[in-house]
């Protein structure tokens, strides 16, 4: 599994033969790259409906819209998406074949008015666990799992469902504060999850959310958790392996 950070919370996950991008936002100081730089994948995933998650989604229309029902006819309506997972998208809980990955959407503690304005709900708020082996009861130690925690606060489902049950090798966890976790909420996070890997996402966007990585890796060592700490270059590559 190949993972490159845009910036902000934008991601390109490939597995195996399958491009996926997630809230494609690149209206940010960490990437060099515009939407006319990306190729589009097959498929966009949306967590919520915020300006600073979907704003560049019409630029890769053409792709299979992988959100909530309400954001999907969202996005058919103002950004001309035709093709949407199901024919109509998925809902919390559910998990759906893309291509090789395999993305099971999870529930993300945080608001959804539709590109900001806060009188127009765009449903729940989401994460997706992306995997290259269908999430069953039996552990596969082949697997590769990778987990975007959308915007959200610190929730104890992380604990309880995702850490134990989806089994995620690495999570790209919100750190700006103010809207989303800090980096000690975030770092609780790392060691509920028990994962390899952890990539900090969601900060330096703009004043607010102005964060010191290095913040965030010596809270994760203060919880104990073994977890790697990798505040990535944006647009540069990194190679998850089980």
């Amino acid at each position: 599994m190949e993972l490159t950070w845009h910036g902000h919370s934008t991601w390109h996950v490939t597995v195996g033969d399958t491009d996926l991008l997630i809230d494609p936002f690149f209206d940010n100081p960490k990437t060099d790259l515009d939407p006319s730089d990306v190729e589009t994948p097959d498929y966009v995933l949306l967590t919520h409906g915020h300006a600073d998650h979907i704003a560049h989604a019409g630029e890769f229309s053409e792709a299979t819209l992988v959100a909530t029902p309400e954001l999907v006819s969202y996005c058919e309506a103002e950004f001309d998406f035709e093709d949407a997972v199901g024919g109509m998208g998925m809902n919390l809980g559910g998990t759906v074949e893309c291509g090789d990955a395999f993305v099971t959407m999870v529930r993300a503690d945080h608001t959804n008015g539709i590109m900001t304005e806060n009188d127009t709900s765009g449903g729940m708020p989401a994460g997706f666990v992306i995997s290259d082996t269908k999430p069953t009861q039996v552990a596969d130690e082949d697997s590769t799992t990778f987990y975007h925690t959308g915007d959200t606060s610190l929730m104890s489902e992380m604990r309880d469902v995702i850490g134990p049950h989806l089994e995620p090798d690495a999570a790209a966890v919100p750190i700006g504060d103010h809207f989303t976790m800090g980096p000690w909420q975030a770092a609780v996070a790392v060691d509920w999850l028990n994962i390899d890997h952890a990539f900090p996402q969601h900060y330096d966007t703009f004043p607010p959310i102005e964060q010191d990585t290095n913040d965030f890796e010596r809270e994760v060592q203060a919880t104990g958790s073994d977890a790697e700490v990798h505040a990535l270059a944006a647009d540069e590559p990194f190679t998850l392996e089980p």
